[in-house]
């Protein structure tokens, strides 16, 4: 399992410069690593305004990660179209899915799982599915090194 300070060291280590955040369910574990991490955490109310806030660091030459739930990443769809697609930016994203694992287990009727994945896919926005309770510490790795190492949009589905 990865642990907080694992997360936010690779997440250093990836090169972001800010993360872009609305720290909820697992997420949200790792504000008290981010407070002793180079990363600046700018925390917004809105989804939408998280997208639009890392396309106006990205333009300012920064490297900001923007991290979410799932129903925040339904939420923010025409920003993230618009920044990926129209504006041609390099959006990163972590995309909170809650209830990932229960509903591979078929013991919730949360419907955010089944919709993340085809959502993203529906953006045409490259993606992995990262577990953190049976990730290690080098597939995180790899799976950051992904994200940054792909030109355009890309985005993490982090299994909650």
């Amino acid at each position: 399992m990865l642990d907080p300070i694992t997360i936010v060291a690779n997440l250093e280590t990836a090169g972001f410069t800010h993360l872009v955040w609305i720290p909820d369910s697992h997420i949200g574990t790792w504000e008290p690593s981010l407070g002793k991490s180079r990363l600046a955490p700018i925390r917004v109310a809105r989804e939408g305004e998280a997208v639009g806030l890392a396309a106006g660091l990205m333009l300012g030459g920064a490297r900001p990660l923007v991290a979410i739930q799932c129903t925040g990443f339904f939420e923010a769809g025409d920003a993230v179209r618009n920044i990926a697609h129209d504006l041609k930016l390099p959006l990163k994203l972590i995309i909170g899915v809650r209830s990932w694992t229960a509903h591979l287990l078929g013991k919730s009727s949360d419907n955010c799982p089944r919709f993340a994945e085809k959502l993203i896919q529906a953006w045409d926005i490259p993606h992995t599915l990262l577990d953190p309770t049976e990730a290690t510490p080098e597939q995180l790795a790899v799976a950051l090194r992904g994200l940054v190492g792909n030109p355009g949009p890309a985005a993490i589905l982090w299994a909650e």
